[in-house]
């Protein structure tokens, strides 16, 4: 098999990376033959400053060790999950250069500990950290070198680059990279993904939540009223797509899986279509009919490509206490693998309907919550204690009131404040970020996966189709990391169709073998 670039970087250069308990080994204790030097940065993208920097090192001892800053302690960025750059990726583009001899990860907030341990005789640091009075974090650093008789020092002040300022300038495009290095360090191969894929038939899965019917009636621009900022457009056609929790189950069982969808519905034909259209599909519908309400309609009215309008039928009040009894019954009397609350604040759950419908979730039941409220009065930690939970950016800060956080320290305090098991952050173009409390590897509680869209068409709906194969990954595998790829690669595909079409389990491996292509290519 042939390696890929950055396979043959790992097989060439990752015997350089070592743990600081080697490294104190290999070089030992003070006066030594050979003077260490030692390093310590974030390191997120290697530019000149760092080339400068680290050649300067390199000049004034024999065995030059870079350090950098673990990925759980990179809290930068409010663009996009930092650091950009993967730790292990970021340990082999270090090793890779000929002047660095070792690399630490470091898993401290500092390289205090490390610096003690390991007892370089020269720590350096850039220039700007002299330039006007040490920092009190660098004033502690230089107080331990001089504690065993270490000297710091500083390298030349002639050149200095932001990692964080190239980066929000023009992010590296190195989703496949990035993506490749961390199934490596998760000893997962696309093998992987493939057989997942194969073991989601006969899992069954209990969706609940709110149907929304999304019209696209499309139009073309006649003109404009001379008097009135009026629009005037010719209708040509329109079409219809079961969208809210209705697509994600057409998702799950276009995956393969069995599904049994228990909505609420108008006493209309919109209802009607809805349970025609899922039935045809395979989906065993149990719809409960409330006559005082209409079944949930948004109208998009799209000329020449743009949506110009969206006129929304709806009722947003809560369902009666009939209601909520029938569907609790069926929650609680369906035997299932898994448990979805599809949630978009039309009714269904709210403060007082909620809290009974989680109590009806049958012991054992893998319990999923997507709640994309974020433009009304809803909140995902709503559903504490969930298996797996899959807001937006949007509705993290609506849930938590933070407008301010980078979105690494954002998903980390959602994560805690809900009490998941899983929280899968979705960003938009930007990919996702998935914080676990089950851990495949010593320090790896989060880890972020860039979208794989190759055409952007259209949005809506990548949330619904990311929930869907996410949950049944998880299923299937119990896997964190395969869950989130599939769930990423299934709304990359969602994002390239015009309308809320439902993601099949081929589309997902077509998509898993065109990404295997591109990164072999690398």
């Amino acid at each position: 098999m042939t390696l890929n670039v950055t396979q043959q970087l790992v097989a060439r250069y990752g015997h350089k990376i070592k743990s600081p308990e080697d490294i104190r080994a290999i070089v030992g204790d003070r006066p030594r033959e050979n003077t260490v030097i030692m390093c310590h940065g974030t390191f997120d993208v290697v530019h000149p400053g760092h080339v400068r920097h680290l050649l300067f090192a390199k000049g004034k001892g024999d065995v030059l060790i870079a350090s950098m800053t673990c990925d759980a302690h990179v809290m930068k960025g409010h663009s996009g999950p930092r650091p950009y750059v993967p730790e292990d990726l970021r340990a082999i583009n270090l090793a890779a250069f000929e002047m660095v001899d070792y690399v630490i990860i470091d898993r401290e907030a500092t390289p205090i500990e490390n610096i003690g341990l390991i007892r370089p005789d020269f720590f350096a640091k850039g220039f700007e950290y002299a330039e006007a009075g040490l920092p009190a974090k660098t004033q502690e650093e230089l107080a331990v070198v001089e504690s065993y008789g270490g000297e710091m020092i500083f390298t030349p002040g002639d050149i200095v680059y932001s990692s964080s300022s190239l980066l929000d300038l023009s992010a590296p495009s190195i989703s496949g990279e990035k993506l490749a290095i961390m199934m490596q360090a998760e000893n997962i191969g696309f093998n992987d993904l493939r057989a997942a894929l194969d073991k989601f038939d006969g899992k069954k899965v209990h969706v609940v939540g709110d149907t929304i019917v999304d019209t696209y009636t499309h139009c073309s621009l006649i003109g404009s009223n001379a008097k009135t900022p009026t629009f005037s457009v010719r209708y040509e056609h329109s079409q219809d797509y079961v969208g809210g929790a209705g697509i994600v189950s057409r998702h799950i069982r276009e995956a393969g899986a069995e599904v049994l969808f228990s909505t609420v519905l108008g006493d209309d034909q919109l209802g009607l279509s809805v349970v025609e259209d899922l039935t045809a599909a395979g989906v065993v519908c149990n719809p409960i009919i409330d006559k005082t309400r209409p079944t949930t309609n948004k109208n998009a009215f799209i000329a020449d490509g743009y949506r110009m309008l969206k006129v929304d039928t709806l009722d947003n009040s809560t369902i009666s206490e009939r209601i909520v009894s029938q569907l609790g019954k069926s929650v609680c009397s369906t035997a299932t693998d898994a448990v979805i609350f599809s949630d978009f604040r039309h009714g269904i759950f709210n403060k007082a309907t909620t809290p009974s419908l989680i109590e009806a979730i049958p012991d054992g039941a893998f319990r999923v919550a997507d709640s994309q409220v974020a433009s009304r009065w809803g909140n995902i930690l709503e559903f504490s204690g969930f298996d797996l939970i899959t807001p937006n950016e949007k509705e993290a800060r609506f849930a938590l009131a933070d407008q301010d956080s980078g979105v690494r320290p954002l998903a980390l305090n959602l994560f805690e404040q809900a009490k998941a098991r899983t929280l899968i952050l979705k960003l938009g173009g930007r990919g996702t970020i998935t914080y676990r409390s089950s851990r495949s590897g010593d320090f790896r509680a989060f880890f972020a996966i860039d979208s794989f869209t190759d055409v952007l068409v259209d949005a809506v709906g990548a949330g619904d189709a990311l929930l869907a194969y996410s949950t049944l990954g998880m299923l299937a595998t119990g896997n964190e990391v395969i869950a989130s790829i599939l769930g990423s690669f299934a709304a990359g595909i969602e994002c390239e169709r015009d309308g809320n079409i439902p993601v099949s389990r081929e589309d997902v491996r077509k998509k898993i073998d065109a990404v295997e292509s591109y990164i072999a290519a690398l």
